[in-house]
Order: C-alpha cells, then structure tokens, then sequence
C-alpha cells in the first residue's frame, strides 16, 4: 500500500539553476564531503536564498554536487548546482552566500547556465589539476620518480574501502606528471611541488593513487604527509577525449607510449593558444595549464584575507595562512579549441 502524499501545496517550480564555484581552504580540507555539504545548505538557508525543494514528507533543498575532492585534500575549484524559485542577480548570489559561510568555505564565482543543459554536466569537467607538495624530497629525485611513472605503461595500486581492498591503473588516468618550474628553482626550499593533470575516470584515481605508484615504482617517500590541492577542473580537449585508458591498454608498449607523446604535444599547441597571456613569455605551454577553469596557481607564500567589512563577525582580519585571498574571475567559460 502506497503512502499518501502530504495534504501541503506543492513546491514553487524552479526558475533558476546557478553552477558555483567555491574553496575548500585551511583546515576545511579536513572536513568530509558530508559535513561541507551541511555547512552550504546552512549557509544558503542564512544568506536567505529562495532555494527550491523536492516534493514528499521529506523535502530536500535542490542542491547538487560535482566530483568533491577527497577529504584532507584542498581546493580552489569545487562546484555545486543549486536550484533557485526567483531570479538572483549572480553576483548578488555570490556576496551573500560567500559571507553566510564559515570561514575556510569561499565563493569564487557564481554562473548561470540558463541555455546550457546538463547544468554542472555541461562545464565539461574532464579532468582536474592537481598540485603536490612533498616534503624532503629533493627535486632529483622527484623528476627521475615523474620520469619512470610516465614511461611506465600500467602501474596497479590498491586502495582500501568500505567494500575490501580495489586494485586500479593509476598511470591510465593521469594526462600529465612534472615538477613545478619555480619549485624546482628553490633548491633550499625543503620541499618539492609536482603537479599533474588526472583525467576523469570511473573508478576515480586520486592524487593519494599516483603517490602510491610512484612510491612503488620509484621508492619516492616524503618526510612527512604530502599537502594536496585541486587547482581546476575542466575540459581536458577533444584529442585527449580519445586517448582513452581502454584504447592504451589495447595498443601496443611502444605505440602507447607514441600516442600519449602526441596527445600532450597537441595539448601544449591547444593550451599555447588559450592561455598565452597567463604563461609566462619565455615558458613553454604544459599540460596543466590548459584546465582553464579554476582559480590560477595560487602563491606559496603565505597570504592573508581581507577583511570585507560586509557583516560585522563573520569576516576578521587575519596574518596566518587560514583566511586566504579570494580569487574571483569574472570572465564567462572558456574551451579548448
């Protein structure tokens, strides 16, 4: 016997979809998927936002989440969907829900998708940037670690779950492996910054996969646990759209190895391109810098978050590494050719 439907009047119909884009800094990086998502639905319920909810005895607000960053890792690129009842300027959306959440949790950009379907789904989120601060590890023996884990064809991991113990192909999803240039510089530094670009996959190779591969495959063991931020996510192009892990694995060792030489050639040409007022004038393109939607490579130094003024209490200055800067970019989607 079915249950009758509550005698309440229908929810109002949605009207509105909005993509966010929001940081998980500080120690928030710590929080779980579960305990972010209770802090955005506070938020959204403080900054007052006519958010839609689903019908039945237990209505929900209409909230989705794309592809969450594993907990302990940081982030400059997350995203959300929410489902608005009344038109909302963006930016006005972005102000109020950036000030009703906690501190760590920041807005960085607010999108309409009206004529986009598929909402999250239609920013084409492919791949995610990725950038991994090791701790005494010296830039030698990072580069000749990257160096075997590229020239390898398949590297097997395991990974502990709540269904037993999965074994995965970390080397099938990474797109790219390399030593930040001005890292390496830093000989002095005590630490080494390797960033990467993970394709997309099912299952999901995460960046704690590829240190396990390298530490497998090269014996690379940092001195203490590695600090792990997503820089972007985006679309990664239509040629590394082919490159598929099953396509690799049906190719030959050597014509693998030829066809992923190639992709990240055509990738380098496509990102020169798109981002040549980013790079700097004399550097040659790589592969991660061609995931255009996230917030820019942010500085190793330590930097301090303004206080905004806009509710008293909420925002205070701070000279610690917490509170960071803000990072807003204003200027709509953009795609690879």
């Amino acid at each position: 016997m079915t249950r009758p439907m509550p005698a309440a009047p229908p929810p109002a119909p949605v009207v509105q979809r909005l993509v966010i884009r929001y940081a998980k800094r500080g120690r928030m990086r710590f929080a779980s998927h579960r305990d972010i998502a209770r802090a955005i639905e506070r938020g959204v319920r403080r900054a007052s936002l006519p958010v839609a909810f689903s019908a039945g005895f237990s209505p929900h607000p209409k909230i989705s989440y794309a592809g969450g960053a594993p907990t302990g890792t940081a982030s400059e690129a997350e995203y959300l969907e929410i489902a608005l009842t009344t038109v909302c300027p963006a930016l006005d959306v972005r102000d109020r829900l950036d000030v009703a959440l906690p501190d760590g949790i920041d807005v960085i950009e607010v999108l309409e998708l009206a004529h986009a379907p598929g909402g999250a789904g239609a920013l084409r989120l492919e791949g995610s940037q990725w950038r991994v601060l090791l701790p005494g590890v010296a830039p030698a023996e990072a580069a000749r670690a990257a160096q075997a884990f590229l020239a390898a064809d398949s590297i097997m991991v395991e990974r502990l779950t709540n269904k037993g113990i999965r074994r995965l192909d970390a080397r099938a999803a990474v797109v790219s492996l390399e030593l930040d240039r001005c890292a390496e510089q830093e000989a002095d530094a005590g630490y080494v910054s390797l960033h990467m670009v993970v394709r997309h996959l099912t299952p999901a190779v995460r960046p704690d996969d590829v240190l396990a591969a390298l530490s497998k495959i090269a014996a690379l063991e940092p001195s203490s646990p590695p600090l792990v931020t997503r820089l972007a996510q985006g679309p990664i192009g239509g040629q590394a759209d082919t490159a598929d892990a099953r396509h690799d694995a049906a190719l030959s060792a050597r014509e693998a190895a030829a066809t992923r030489q190639e992709t990240e050639t055509r990738l380098a040409q496509a990102g020169t391109a798109a981002i040549s007022n980013a790079a700097p004038p004399d550097a040659p393109a790589t592969a991660y810098e061609q995931l255009l939607r996230g917030a820019q490579r942010p500085n190793s130094g330590p930097r301090a978050r303004e206080y905004d003024r806009r509710l008293p209490g909420c925002s205070k200055p701070s000279d610690t590494t917490e509170n960071q800067t803000t990072t807003r970019p204003q200027a709509p989607p953009m795609r690879l050719a």
